[in-house]
């Protein structure tokens, strides 16, 4: 725990800031709550979206995938082949996203992906396609886009089905006999991280980004995703968008954040939790407290100067390094410190309501701990996000509800996730 400075506290307290505020034995119900009317096609603020892959059964060992995963930067492509050891990828390629700096059409993209695929469609009959992008997910398991964006542009691309314009244009080379499943990476990341496990040992998975944005997702059981279309034996993965949420009220420097953004209104929770936001929060409410007379005139002057920051700067901070950038003296130093750590531990206590709200949803954590599979740069790299996230699973919980969470961070999941999806559900 953070002990504040009665200077710090009452900055926070004043501006709706501080973590306290946000209390999970109050917001874990709501969230839950919330998730059940969009499960039942009532209000919810959260999409609630099916993506009709299950993460039910063994994966076949020795049977291969070819995966592509599009992502906001890069494109990549490999050939997956699980065995008892784990994936082994093989064949991987790596190169800049098509209408990147210069625009292409939706024809183009689909010829440069299945230019890359092609050497690796001899070894497989099936293709996972991790895709970025917001897409409709039909029962198909195709994905019909919505839009593309994250500075990439792709013209012509609405409303064309991702995986049936890819296989068509390799059945034009000759290459028949093959199936396509969509997917995004918050569902690879959870798919990717429950292969290399053993299954049985959870009562539920959980797929969680905490990164530069922020997104959820969980493995439902039959009984709870009939109204969502999916039907058998098997369970489903729910999208949730969960950085759509809108059930945490932000402070002062949430909601100059929120005007000043690209779209005033959406992802309320991404811009609570997520490492994009974190450090502009940091930045504005430096630039508060400087108003305010609560740094030096030196500090001050370099505050108003700051350009914008990521959460790696504040992480710095929260360490008590990087602090040339604030100029100052120790008390500044101090202030910042102690604002930087607020941000990340607030951040955190959303993720836990997330996090067991999902676990409670999905009637786990019981008999068998709740296997939450995590990725991105908070999660992986942040040197105080984790730590408190843990904490308060454990206290929120463990000890107070009696549910046992197990978190397991994974690093470039989402190629053997994508791999998996194909495999499970082709």
């Amino acid at each position: 725990m953070t002990t504040y400075s009665e200077e710090a506290r009452a900055f926070l307290a004043r501006h709706g800031m501080d973590p306290e505020r946000i209390d999970p034995d109050l917001c874990i119900e709501a969230m839950r709550v919330q998730m059940e009317s969009g499960l039942a096609g009532g209000p919810c603020s959260m999409e609630m979206i099916p993506t009709y892959l299950s993460n039910d059964g063994a994966l076949p060992h020795g049977s291969c995938a070819v995966v592509i995963d599009a992502g906001g930067t890069n494109f990549r492509c490999a050939l997956v082949r699980f065995t008892e050891a784990g994936a082994e990828v093989s064949g991987l390629r790596k190169c800049r996203m098509p209408g990147i700096g210069e625009s292409c059409t939706w024809e183009e993209f689909i010829r440069f992906a299945a230019d890359r695929i092609e050497p690796l469609m001899d070894k497989a009959d099936v293709i996972g396609f991790c895709f970025s992008y917001s897409a409709v997910i039909t029962p198909e398991r195709d994905g019909r886009v919505v839009c593309i964006d994250k500075e990439v542009v792709i013209t012509g691309c609405e409303g064309q089905l991702v995986g049936a314009s890819l296989l068509a244009e390799l059945a034009r080379r000759g290459i028949t006999g093959k199936r396509a499943v969509i997917l995004n990476d918050t569902v690879a990341v959870l798919l990717g991280g429950a292969a290399q496990l053993d299954k049985d040992a959870y009562s539920g998975f959980i797929g969680q980004v905490s990164g530069t944005g922020t997104n959820t997702c969980v493995s439902l059981p039959v009984s709870q995703i009939g109204k969502l279309g999916q039907s058998g034996e098997r369970g489903m993965v729910v999208n949730l968008e969960s950085g759509e949420y809108d059930g945490i009220e932000g402070g002062d420097y949430d909601r100059m954040l929120d005007a000043g953004s690209h779209a005033p209104g959406t992802k309320r929770f991404e811009k609570l939790t997520a490492g994009v936001y974190l450090g502009e929060l940091a930045r504005l409410m430096l630039r508060g407290a400087a108003d305010e007379g609560l740094l030096s005139e030196d500090c001050a002057a370099h505050v108003r100067g700051l350009p914008l920051i990521d959460s790696s700067v504040i992480d710095a901070w929260a360490g008590g390094e990087g602090f040339h950038l604030l100029g100052g003296g120790e008390a500044d130093h101090a202030f910042a410190r102690q604002l930087s750590l607020a941000l990340f531990h607030r951040s955190a206590r959303c993720m836990c309501v997330n996090l067991l709200a999902l676990t409670e949803l999905a009637g786990g954590g019981r008999d068998r701990p709740m296997c939450v599979l995590a990725e991105g740069s908070l999660v992986q790299k942040g040197r105080y996000y984790r730590p408190e996230l843990e904490r308060l699973l454990a206290l929120y919980g463990l000890k107070e509800r009696g549910l046992k969470i197990e978190l397991h961070v994974g690093e470039e999941t989402t190629i053997p996730g994508s791999a998996a999806a194909a495999l499970l559900n082709a």
